[in-house]
């Protein structure tokens, strides 16, 4: 459990023995955060997968409940992920003494994100769902699962919070194993609460966000209780009181800054492409919800990755090794290619088998079909642009991402994607060309600023 996060020290004199070393380390890293990144996943689908066997209309008050709450749940990892990158370069500069400082600073802004996202989403949650166009009776239904979703917000920003302090460390695997736990108290409170078992009412909806409560609150308490344990936690400075550092507290918040302004870009992008598949029709939203579920699951992968290039290049800036944050990138920059060309080889001949998984219905497969024929050619670039986003930011380029990613999703994606789709009848394929320009234009814009701070600091 208490492992050195330190990486392996390549021998001097052979590069491809430092390739080597650097690209095991990668996958050391990353394997753990795939694991957990699905579990992630999984705990949402186990939600979905309950209440639906349980009532379709309540699974409609838990879906829009959930959508609320899932753009706190988004920026959230964003603005906390300084907390991972400044606790790598902390280890790679050799001063783990600094790492319980991060973490402090981290999980007090984690609580206060929490606390104010719970406090905002209670008072304007309920009145924004009556006032967003749906029928009354869906968003009266809404109202009490949205409440209590909430809740668990700051349990949920925590546990960001101190995964992310690990993962900078790298003991990923401490919070993957957690994290599955946590994933069984979700679905053992769900089983109990949502049919209302052993004499409970049955609460549907609600129901399930109290098992997400619970899961959420367990699974912060489980991650707390695993580093007060760590051998060398005493050693990293986790329980001493840090004296105030404005300078090191301002660049945790800067890094988060940035990310968390990406991905209010990119999950407003991907809702706004929603709502243009709505505008399109009933066929045209499943084939286009299909199309983003696949994504989804393929892309925890790249999200791994990512993670795991933040630590490895944040080590080497905080030993100011320009070679080494160099290397790390490139490396996982062809890695992730490698994997996303893979899948989507795989993807193309077996489409249709996909499609089929998810429905019968041949109108909607002949959507769906040539939807994931086109998803195939954006899952190259949009694997490598977050691997990248990510790998800059560790580098200390915090706000070229989110510029990066204004342009691409805010000022490309949702113009395109209603201009192909709706004016030139393309269709749900409309939307996912939009996707496969803007991923392109965004991985473009962030390999090469990667690039450029290369031939800089040669």
């Amino acid at each position: 459990m208490s492992r050195s996060a330190a990486a392996p020290a390549p021998r001097p004199g052979k590069p491809h023995g430092v390739i080597v070393s650097d690209l095991i380390e990668l996958l050391r890293l990353a394997g753990p955060v795939v694991l957990s990144r699905l579990g992630i996943m999984v705990m949402g689908l186990t939600d979905a997968i309950v209440v639906g066997h349980f009532s379709a209309r309540q699974l409609g008050f838990h879906a829009m409940a959930w959508a609320p709450t899932s753009i706190f749940v988004t920026v959230t990892v964003g603005l906390l992920v300084g907390t991972q990158v400044m606790g790598s370069r902390a280890m790679g500069a050799g001063r783990p003494h600094e790492a319980g400082a991060v973490l402090r600073r981290g999980v007090v802004y984690a609580f206060w994100l929490g606390v104010a996202g719970s406090v905002l989403l209670v008072l304007a949650g309920p009145p924004l769902l009556h006032h967003v166009g749906i029928e009354t009776a869906l968003a009266q239904g809404a109202t009490a699962p949205l409440i209590v979703f909430s809740l668990s917000l700051t349990p949920y920003a925590v546990s960001v919070a101190l995964s992310f302090w690990l993962e900078g460390l790298g003991r990923p695997g401490l919070v993957t194993v957690n994290m599955w736990v946590a994933n069984l108290v979700n679905l053992a409170v769900n089983l109990l609460l949502v049919p209302g078992t052993f004499g409970l009412p049955a609460l549907g909806a609600v129901g399930a966000a109290w098992s997400t409560f619970v899961a959420r609150s367990v699974f912060a308490l489980m991650l707390a209780v695993v580093i007060v344990r760590l051998k060398d936690a005493r050693a990293m400075g986790v329980f001493d009181k840090p004296t105030r550092d404005p300078v090191a507290e301002k660049e945790q918040r800067r890094v988060g800054y940035g990310a968390g302004t990406s991905n209010l870009f990119e999950v407003s992008a991907f809702a706004g492409m929603s709502l243009v598949a709505g505008w399109l029709g009933g066929l045209n939203v499943a084939a286009w919800a299909v199309v983003l579920n696949v994504a989804a699951v393929i892309f925890m992968v790249p999200l791994g990755l990512s993670t795991a290039t933040a630590v490895q290049v944040g080590r080497a800036y905080g030993a100011r090794d320009s070679q080494g944050m160099s290397r790390a990138g490139w490396i996982a920059f062809a890695v992730t290619a490698v994997f996303a060309l893979l899948v989507a080889v795989l993807l193309y001949p077996l489409r249709h088998v996909v499609g089929e998984a998810y429905t019968s219905d041949p109108a909607a497969l002949a959507l769906i079909a040539p939807a994931l024929a086109l998803t195939c050619l954006f899952l190259v670039p949009d694997a490598v642009q977050v691997v990248c986003a990510q790998a800059l930011r560790a580098r200390g380029e915090v706000w070229i991402p989110a510029r990066t990613h204004m342009i691409s999703y805010a000022l490309i994606m949702g113009p395109l994607a209603w201009w192909l789709a709706l004016p030139m009848k393309l269709g749900v394929n409309g939307i996912v060309v939009s996707v496969i320009v803007t991923s392109f234009v965004a991985a473009a814009f962030l390999l090469g600023r990667y690039r450029m701070l290369d031939v800089k600091e040669r």
